[in-house]
């Protein structure tokens, strides 16, 4: 099997004609206008999903930023554990509020069995990512000029999740620094990241993400990613669709599920069909390394020995022909 798309991508330059000076969103969206082919289509719906468990601060932070937007989105779905997790966010009337059970699958499952087929995008934000205001203008309008595209990421210009977390002031402050250079580009064939993303909604109408991966889910986007590239079409990433992954620690699983799930949930999808050999070995072989590594120089902020005890017990399963995703809620 080949890799249906690729982490890096190949990269793309929108044009080699300089950007206008003052506005270098508005100056790139009406160079793609002016260079998108004959007959493409007027502004498309836009659906906003976030799933969330136990993050209501955080979560109230990202919506609040979402009203910031250039172009609002039609509707937003808040995907609940418990109808606590959305907390004052169920008090607006323009907000859709469902609970299912937990789980970032389901929790998104559910959301997308209640969107309208009058939607034309889903974007799917985690509850802890916050968008530069252009985003969705910037990845609707790609949408519009190119009917071959299905699925587009945006650009993460920080990601707490790296490190010890990022709060929303501190991303608010890096996508206010940011003066608009170097925007100009996208990647072909980029597997879809999970806290920032979107789809054309008569791409996936029939395409649900895998709920035998539970919890957080680990690489369920690059499942459903996987799934879609089959059925054809482009899968990008915008440089001009940047946000902030705040990454923030509070609500995610424990140490001991997380490190099962990165050697179990791997050896699933290949065996699916939607991860290459050469995708499954450099994740395992990255995680497992890192977490042995930290364990003995471990990072305040990630359950290193934890994770390692999950990667050995995951591979433990593997041995004796156990492939069982969902294991990993019960441990």
């Amino acid at each position: 099997m080949t890799d249906p798309w690729t982490d890096a991508g190949d990269d793309v330059a929108i044009s080699d004609a300089k950007l206008a000076v003052g506005d270098p969103w508005a100056a790139l969206g009406e160079k793609v206008r002016r260079e998108a082919p004959s007959g493409w289509s007027e502004k498309l719906r836009v659906a906003v999903v976030i799933a969330t468990h136990g993050r209501p601060d955080a979560l109230a932070g990202v919506v609040e930023r979402l009203d910031r937007q250039t172009v609002k989105p039609d509707s937003i779905w808040i995907s609940c554990a418990s109808i606590a997790d959305a907390g004052a966010l169920v008090h607006r009337p323009d907000i859709n509020v469902i609970v299912a059970p937990a789980g970032l699958p389901r929790q998104r499952n559910a959301a997308l069995r209640q969107i309208g087929p009058d939607t034309g995008i889903v974007v799917f934000f985690d509850d802890d990512f916050v968008p530069h205001p252009r985003w969705i203008e910037m990845t609707e309008l790609r949408f519009r000029v190119n009917p071959d595209v299905v699925a587009v990421t945006g650009h993460v210009i920080a990601d707490g999740i790296k490190g010890p977390g990022l709060t929303l002031e501190e991303a608010d402050t890096l996508l206010a620094s940011l003066d608009g250079r170097g925007i100009d580009w996208l990647h072909e064939n980029y597997s879809p990241y999970g806290c920032n993303m979107a789809f054309r909604y008569s791409a996936i109408a029939d395409l649900y993400f895998d709920e035998r991966l539970v919890l957080y889910g680990w690489l369920e986007d690059r499942d459903f990613g996987g799934a879609l590239a089959k059925r054809g079409g482009r899968m990008l990433k915008l440089g001009a669709a940047c946000g902030v992954h705040l990454g923030i620690k509070q609500g995610r699983v424990s140490g001991r599920r997380l490190g099962y799930s990165q050697i179990v949930n791997p050896i699933y999808l290949h065996r699916k069909g939607t991860m290459t050999l050469g995708s499954l070995m450099r994740h395992i072989a990255g995680n497992f390394g890192s977490n042995l590594i930290g364990t003995f120089v471990p990072e305040p902020y990630i359950d290193r020995f934890g994770r390692l005890r999950g990667n050995l017990l995951g591979f433990a399963n593997v041995l004796v022909g156990n492939v069982r995703p969902e294991r990993a809620e019960r441990l």
